[in-house]
């Protein structure tokens, strides 16, 4: 008989899924606050795609320090 857990998320799935997610948020957040975005937008790097676009953007954004080239 199947248990309950496979078939659907148990706690150590959900778990596992909010440790990922601080393992993402925090230090993405922490990089957009130091070059001037609000932290908020760490939340787009769970959009697929949008994810992508997000980090062209930032690549191609003038940063506070001037550019490194």
């Amino acid at each position: 008989m199947m248990e309950y857990w496979m078939y659907g998320y148990g706690p150590g799935h959900w778990l596992w899924f909010i440790v990922m997610i601080a393992v993402v948020i925090y230090p993405v957040g922490r990089i957009l606050s130091r070059i001037g975005f609000s932290p908020l937008w760490s939340i787009v790097m769970f959009i697929p795609l949008v994810n992508l676009i997000a980090l062209w953007i930032l690549a191609f954004t003038e940063w506070p320090g001037g550019r490194a080239e």
